[in-house]
């Protein structure tokens, strides 16, 4: 795999790094992606985050009830219609997680090199907990019903919510417990290495000294498959009731482990009505993801990248190279790449780290499609600031993106004959390049012409004019184009705007076309002068054609 070269040529110069980062009519071009939680769920933080660039709002069912989310999803959509931004909304299931229940909520210290069991709960409680707790409302009442059947936590047993850990595990493997952010680096989170099993019960050597606090511990044991369904009775119950009620557009499928797993999802979205078009990204999280990477790419809309969880199952060595050739598959197919876990410091800090800034320009660089705040905007101290920070270095990685490199690389990769839509769309975007277009205008139904242009990762921004198609599902009309719009927000460089149903039927694209130029107008994205490159069907053809605003 040849390395994209940063573009370092005139007018990039060392004196040019001192002066002020350019405002931007446009968000980067990078998206990003925030998980909604205690530290930014009013409207007046979903609204400021919005405007700092957050494009897609994750709801964790790892934690909170279904209640709870609701709540913050009814502020999402006054938030956005308050800034008139759109924002797609993503489901992010609770999968095969293990977890540690401190129902005691004591803060638990344990010393490097002292012994620790790992417990399952009792016997009988254990067994419906570990039925997927397909009778428990939601995901809270089964962490209440582990932790009334769990031991209390102390600093010689923690109780884990899996029978079969004992069965799984053999000395010498390792395994990782602390509240979301857990490397065995810092002191909130221990690493632990299996040195024996006894009956149901592991007993572990406690590598480094750390204090546990809170209510609930995520574990994760390194390189052990755990035999629990990828979906579980909850995720299923949320999609087909939270799910279907606020029509999200993306489900992050956790801990995918092989393709079976995204195709079951979809045959589940299809069965829920209009989530027949919700898009699956696939949750890369272990070494069997891994291992399945390229037919769990054919089978996804999209791939997430869960780089806390690789981290601990990979070498430190080999977690860089992974990054890298996954991205490139992803860019290759034309799906996006999603990375997380970039500024973890921002939890608490209001700046990242030296190294976190430069990881992020790298992802950008690599060409990732969207960037996966967690902890850093689920509970962390600096939401707005985070989103502001990670723009702004997208911005500026942007600038220096060797598009050149790319495009023929892209090029060679696709190969002869080229489809024809992506031969026009590949045009548009060398077209757009040599007459230094302000910005691409694509017409499209299904988003597909828009995601083909993306994929060729023009330096501009795509502006993409979904317009809806009326269709019929189960003998009720309704229009398509609210998904597809609200879907591209997820893909490097689209912005969406969609055609207002009740007038596209009648209105020619050269209508819709002038609205869509006097709103970049308005708020600063093409001036007069510009060039501006236009993809449309026309038929059962595609054009191409450039237009110089008066």
């Amino acid at each position: 795999m040849q390395a994209l070269q940063v573009l370092l040529e005139e007018p990039i110069r060392l004196c040019s790094i001192l002066e002020s980062s350019s405002v931007q009519a446009f968000s980067s071009l990078t998206k990003i992606i925030g998980t909604l939680g205690p530290k930014s769920r009013s409207v007046e933080s979903i609204e400021s985050m919005l405007r700092a660039g957050m494009s897609v709002a994750r709801f964790d069912f790892s934690w909170g009830d279904e209640q709870y989310h609701q709540e913050t999803l009814e502020n999402l959509k006054q938030a956005v219609k308050n800034t008139r931004r759109l924002c797609a909304v993503m489901l992010d299931t609770v999968g095969p997680e293990l977890y540690v229940v401190n129902d005691k909520d004591i803060a638990i210290q344990l010393v490097e090199g002292e012994q620790l069991i790992l417990s399952p709960p009792d016997d009988d409680d254990n067994n419906n907990n570990n039925n997927n707790n397909s009778n428990n409302s939601s995901n809270a009442a089964a962490i209440a019903a582990a932790a009334a059947a769990a031991a209390p936590c102390s600093t010689k047993v923690l109780s884990v919510n899996y029978d079969a850990l004992a069965a799984a595990v053999k000395p010498g493997d390792t395994i990782f417990i602390g509240q979301y952010l857990f490397t065995g680096s810092e002191d909130t989170s221990v690493w632990l290495e299996v040195t024996e099993t006894r009956g149901t019960d592991v007993i572990c050597k406690i590598n480094n000294t750390a204090t546990l606090t809170g209510t609930l511990f995520t574990a994760h044991v390194s390189q052990v498959r755990i035999e629990l369904p990828t979906l579980s009775e909850y995720d299923l119950r949320i999609m087909s009731t939270w799910g279907v009620r606020n029509q999200i557009d993306f489900l992050s499928l956790s801990y995918t482990r092989h393709a079976d797993d995204v195709r079951l999802a979809r045959s589940y979205l299809a069965k829920l009505g209009d989530l027949v078009q919700t898009q699956i990204l696939a949750k890369i999280e272990n070494y069997e993801g891994l291992a399945q990477f390229d037919e769990i790419l054919k089978e996804a809309d999209g791939i997430i990248l869960s780089r806390g969880n690789l981290g601990i199952d990979l070498p430190p060595e080999k977690v860089f190279l992974f990054q890298k050739v996954a991205i490139n598959k992803c860019n290759f197919a034309g799906k996006p790449a999603v990375i997380t876990r970039v500024v973890d410091s921002m939890v608490d800090n209001p700046r990242p780290t030296r190294a976190e800034a430069t990881d992020v320009a790298n992802a950008v660089l690599d060409g990732a499609d969207a960037v996966l705040l967690g902890a850093e905007t689920l509970r962390g101290l600096y939401p707005i600031e985070t989103i502001t920070t990670v723009r702004r270095i997208a911005v500026e990685a942007e600038k220096v993106f060797n598009q050149a490199v790319y495009f023929k690389r892209m090029i060679k990769s696709t190969g002869e004959p080229m489809e024809h839509l992506e031969s026009i769309a590949s045009s548009a975007v060398r077209a757009a390049t040599k007459v230094m277009a302000a910005v691409i205008v694509v017409f499209t139904s299904s988003g597909r012409a828009a995601r083909l242009i993306a994929k060729y990762r023009p330096t501009m921004p795509v502006l993409c004019i979904v317009i809806p198609r009326l269709h019929t599902n189960h003998l009720r009309w309704s229009f398509t184009g609210a998904f597809q719009a609200r879907q591209s927000l997820v893909v490097r460089g689209l912005f969406p705007m969609l055609a207002d149903p009740r007038h596209s039927v009648e209105t020619s694209n050269e209508h819709i076309l002038k609205v869509a130029l006097d709103h970049g107008k308005a708020v600063g994205i093409v001036k007069s002068h510009d060039r501006v490159v236009i993809f449309q069907k026309s038929g059962d053809s595609s054009l191409v054609k450039i237009i110089e605003l008066e």
